[in-house]
């Protein structure tokens, strides 16, 4: 049976082009016939999407696969590329593997976006897999809203604007503005004030069933715009109501690595980790030492004694 490719790639760099080469040159030695992306492409029998580029080339594929059970795997041609899997002198290996289909599929969590404007019949229709974010059109004037959870109001203030994001885009534009970093696999969606003017603007982590909601008040007379991903953008007047909630769709992505997510941010943000020596053997998960580190003699605990209150060391999820 023939196996077919998606190719999805960021041309914009004579890098990307060379990149791109290659991967179609090992996706035809692995025997697959590839489809390039375009609009309208038929994606029947597609079995593997590999994107060559950045987060927001990731992020393109998703909206070209969107509906479909292809996964996606990252081939990082950009800066930090926390959706991709592989990196650009990996792609013969990636290649290899995805022939042999030896790698594993991950779903992320996506949202659903609805969008209610004063004077049209029928709310417009989104989705987002990092975040749908609220902002003001005007640089030069705050938009005023009133943020809600599950249908209760929270708190009206001006603001630059607010992200509503996935455990996903906790790395992006939520990371950015003051967000907290969630771990993908807790199934969470987060609001992030931008700039916010009010005590508490804070922001918030809910469940996976709650339904996060903002309006645009008419106080300031600014309008909004909505991001989803930032790449499809709405316009927001004043009285424009936008609600966010997970979607039952989700995105998937081809994992060849089994590395914790701790490992992948340590990567990704450079993040200085010297020093680390892991638990001791005896607390069992996580004992593990870095590489090349050992115990210095005598730092083992003498039997029955326990630590502190406070000084277990945080282990890795």
């Amino acid at each position: 049976m023939t196996r077919r490719a998606l190719v999805v790639t960021h041309l914009g760099r004579s890098e990307a082009l060379a990149a791109t080469e290659e991967a179609i040159r090992e996706l035809e030695r692995a025997g697959f016939d590839l489809v390039l992306d375009s609009v309208g492409v038929d994606l029947t029998d597609v079995e593997i999407a590999v994107v060559l580029g950045g987060d927001g080339t990731i992020l393109r594929a998703a909206e070209l696969t969107r509906g479909t059970d292809i996964p996606l795997l990252g081939v990082n041609l950009g800066h930090v590329g926390f959706l991709a899997e592989s990196e650009r002198e990996d792609i013969g290996e990636a290649i290899r593997r995805l022939a042999a289909r030896d790698y594993e599929v991950e779903e992320r969590t996506t949202l659903d976006v609805r969008i209610t404007v004063p004077g049209l019949a029928e709310p417009l229709h989104d989705w987002a897999l990092n975040e749908a974010t609220v902002e003001k059109a005007d640089r030069s004037r705050m938009i005023e809203v009133v943020i809600e959870v599950d249908g209760r109001p929270l708190s009206t203030f001006g603001c630059d604007g607010v992200v509503m994001s996935t455990a996903t885009g906790s790395t992006a534009h939520a990371f950015s503005a003051g967000g907290p970093v969630v771990w993908p696999d807790v199934d969470a969606m987060l609001l992030v004030p931008l700039s916010a003017h009010a005590l508490f603007a804070r922001p918030l982590v809910v469940g996976p069933s709650s339904v996060l909601a903002l309006e645009v008040l008419a106080r300031t007379g600014a309008v909004g715009v909505l991001s989803c991903d930032g790449r499809r953008r709405t316009h927001l007047p004043v009285g424009a109501r936008v609600e966010v909630r997970r979607s039952p769709v989700p995105v998937r992505l081809a994992r060849l690595s089994q590395a914790p997510f701790t490992d992948r941010l340590v990567s990704k943000f450079s993040l200085p980790v010297e020093g680390w020596r892991g638990l001791p053997a005896h607390h069992g998960r996580g004992a593990e030492h870095a590489p090349g580190t050992e115990h210095a003699p005598g730092t083992e605990h003498a039997p029955g004694t326990e630590h502190a209150p406070g000084t277990d060391q945080a282990r890795e999820g």
